[in-house]
């Protein structure tokens, strides 16, 4: 059995959204440090700040890169913009059938949700806020998890039916 058509027109949904609201929160980040008094739709209170979020220290290079490389280096980006990269990829690679797609895939996935789970401890127990706009980006991170590891079981499938099919012949 190959991937089956609904994989793709789902992983597309999936990336649509993380790329409106990858593209949202670059906005809202950058709206933010352009002026201190601007308000974002994700604003909805003191405890529930998308903005304060995003402008933390964390809102860029997971809070690690400036530590790291320096504040100025190029790999000390919002983290919206990882998130563009990592949308992107998921679609891209998705057109693909290749073993190593599917790996590619799989290992990336894996590292948004460590990138998720991080990420999601600072907002709770440090930051102690609620972003609806992160949120929503770690259960799609999750969604396009179990999507991957969907699809390298349908593809181990095919291989081991056309691996079989071949010893016949």
């Amino acid at each position: 059995m190959a991937v089956p058509g609904w994989e793709r027109a789902a992983r597309l949904l999936l990336c649509a959204v993380g790329l409106t609201l990858s593209v949202y929160a670059f906005h809202v980040e950058t709206s933010k440090e352009r002026d201190a008094s601007y308000r974002a739709m994700c604003d909805i209170s003191a405890a529930i700040s998308c903005s304060r979020v995003f402008t933390s220290r964390w809102g860029r290079g997971f809070g690690l890169v400036a530590g790291l490389l320096g504040p100025h280096s190029v790999f000390n980006q919002p983290n919206s913009v990882f998130g563009l990269a990592f949308y992107t990829l998921q679609i891209l690679l998705g057109f693909s059938k290749s073993g190593l797609a599917a790996v590619t895939l799989l290992g990336t996935s894996v590292v948004s949700i460590a990138g998720s789970l991080y990420l999601a401890y600072i907002l709770f127990f440090v930051l102690h806020d609620f972003c609806v706009i992160c949120i929503s980006t770690y259960v799609l991170n999750f969604s396009l998890f179990f999507l991957n590891y969907m699809r390298r079981g349908y593809l181990n499938q095919a291989w081991q039916q056309r691996a079989t099919k071949a010893k016949r012949q």
